[in-house]
């Protein structure tokens, strides 16, 4: 189906592109709209028992209705470029693994595999750090269960 051809079309002529889709069910047109389709023309039948040229491909009226539906399912789904948390991920962030210490931590002591891990809540730094970690040393003294934040690595 060459959907990659709708944007092309649209920025090309500077124009609203669309489908005229003669395939087998509902994924194509959906598949369109994410690609930037503002137009769908899609057959229509009340039956495909019904003789005709475009019988065989055209949908029957709840495969229609269920067309538009996923149409604006993905319509909703496409949002915008977005690469912030969103509220339910922000607040979930707790429930993720990041480094404690396992045991007190002196200043100037180095961080190593045996006085941190990676455990839950998600206060501290993020587990993939650790290679990064491993080696450095600590700026201030940490007592055995503290987050591990920037600040208190040297």
């Amino acid at each position: 189906m060459n959907l990659r051809t709708i944007p092309h079309l649209a920025k090309a002529f500077g124009v609203p592109a669309g489908l005229s889709d003669h395939t087998l069910g509902t994924a194509v047109p959906v598949a369109a709209v994410a690609m930037g389709a503002c137009i769908i023309e899609k057959h229509f039948t009340l039956s495909r028992t019904d003789p005709g040229p475009d019988s065989a491909f055209s949908l029957e009226p709840q495969e229609f209705k269920a067309m538009v539906e996923s149409i604006r399912v993905a319509e909703k789904a496409m949002g915008s470029v977005n690469y912030a948390l969103t509220e339910r991920e922000e607040a979930s962030k707790v429930f993720r693994r990041s480094l404690f210490t396992t045991r007190a931590i002196a200043i100037g002591e180095a961080i190593t595999a045996e006085n941190v891990r990676s455990i839950r809540p998600g206060h501290g730094l993020p587990p993939k750090y650790l290679p990064i970690l491993l080696g450095r040393t600590s700026k201030r003294d940490l007592a055995a269960g503290t987050p591990l934040t920037w600040d208190a690595i040297n």
